[in-house]
């Protein structure tokens, strides 16, 4: 693996180009992301500094896009490669062989992917703001499975893993 020196020079040769697909490929590579059921980048509106979007896209046992901000890129590069894990585990999920059917299932086990990245080990830490707002947003997800649901119960490990991440961090 290239060092994170390197690796920032080529996102920014690459953004300077104006090619940020290129770019999140090359981040797909450097990072493991890879997935067979990947089909590409697409564009969707700039991200601003409080609210960057990016999503799955496609039929179930199809093969997925990800559509991510032309200025996706501008942003520290952490964030972004969190961001991106968070779909990569949604094109794993959308699969024949690992469909997840539920959407509460599918976005709490993103969320916690960006919080201890047991799927993808190279993707590095988010700062503390985002491991909580991240937390924040699983245990909406986790709250939408319905109380003492079957999901719930399934996930109440990792739930507990979450609690004790956010306990341990500064408040």
């Amino acid at each position: 693996m290239k060092s994170q020196v390197e690796i920032l020079q080529i996102i920014n040769n690459f953004h300077e180009l104006g090619e940020t697909a290129q770019a999140a490929e090359f981040i797909l590579k450097e990072y493991g992301l890879e997935q067979p059921n990947f089909k590409g980048f697409e564009y969707r509106e700039a991200a601003k500094p409080d609210f960057i979007l990016m999503t799955t896209e496609g039929t179930f046992g199809e093969p997925q896009i990800i559509r991510l901000p032309e200025n996706a890129f501008e942003f520290p590069l952490d964030l972004i490669l969190n961001l991106m894990a968070h779909e990569m585990v949604h094109v794993i999920q959308k699969s024949k062989e690992k469909e997840v059917l539920d959407k509460n299932e599918r976005e709490w086990q993103a969320y916690y992917e960006m919080l201890f990245h047991t799927i993808f080990p190279r993707i590095p830490e988010c700062s503390d703001y985002h491991k909580k707002f991240f937390a924040s947003k699983a245990f909406e997800y986790y709250n939408r499975m319905g109380e003492g649901s079957e999901l719930q119960h399934k996930y109440a490990e990792q739930k507990l893993n979450v609690e004790n991440l956010v306990a341990s961090l500064p408040q």
